[in-house]
């Protein structure tokens, strides 16, 4: 079975719905649940109405709409090679280790978690790709990353403790004009993370459970951290996480 062998609408439920509700991250954004409910309905219409110029979109994700979904992957193309750990050792994704493993002392949750997840999640990867539309839209160059996994083996190298980087998380910017500074670049990152709060339905800092999160301002200043800490563990489960732009495109569920 594959997202697009059946026309999905409100009520109905698979694992082509969930995939349907990572492939929309970028627009709106709700769990990846399965379950075709009101937020999926907004993710579809907003879709059709944004990307595909629907003036009366329905909702339905009918072989237009999939086809206008393969075609946005296309021009925003997703690349995992410069995502990959720069350790030399781990293979670009971490070694798989620390699974159900948490910072000494500390609560059993995605914040303290030491896993080397098995890539980067799927859901972040499709969100830059909303972000990178909507970024278009507002007149900004495409985004830029700057940081993507860091295996346990890279944080000793580089003295840090970071674990969202395993897999949960990237760091993207967007490349000066000239005559642009620091004052600028401060001013586009706030804007770019009012973008993604807007349209992609992410939460600045990580107050609520189940929402993809941005690093607030004073701790990225001039980067825009995207990350999925905040979920609960069935929706960070390893098939979530991909290593290869095939797997990232691929319509089989």
């Amino acid at each position: 079975m594959k997202l697009g062998d059946r026309i999905l609408s409100r009520g109905m439920s698979g694992a082509d719905v969930a995939e349907l509700q990572i492939r929309l991250s970028g627009f709106r954004g709700t769990v990846w649940d399965g379950d075709f409910g009101p937020g999926t309905e907004l993710q579809a219409v907003t879709f059709q109405k944004d990307y595909m110029h629907i003036t009366s979109p329905t909702g339905a994700i009918d072989a237009a709409t999939i086809s206008a979904l393969e075609t946005f992957a296309q021009q925003f193309p997703v690349t995992l090679g410069p995502l990959e750990c720069e350790c030399g050792h781990c293979g670009g994704f971490g070694q798989g280790r620390f699974k159900g493993e948490y910072e000494a002392g500390m609560p059993k949750t995605e914040a303290y978690h030491r896993y080397e997840y098995p890539g980067i999640h799927k859901a972040i990867l499709h969100a830059f790709r909303g972000l990178w539309f909507y970024a278009q839209k507002a007149g900004f160059g495409p985004p830029l990353y700057t940081c993507g996994y860091r295996c346990w083996l890279r944080n000793e190298q580089k003295q840090r403790t970071t674990k969202n980087h395993m897999g949960k998380a990237i760091d993207i910017d967007f490349a000066l004009n000239d005559g642009e500074g620091k004052r600028e670049d401060l001013d586009r990152c706030n804007r770019v993370r009012g973008l993604l709060v807007e349209k992609s339905n992410f939460q600045i800092g990580w107050g609520a459970a189940n929402h993809k999160s941005l690093e607030p301002s004073d701790i990225a200043p001039t980067w825009v951290h995207m990350d999925v800490r905040c979920f609960g563990p069935n929706f960070l489960e390893d098939k979530y996480f991909v290593k290869k732009e095939e797997e990232l495109n691929s319509m089989e569920v």
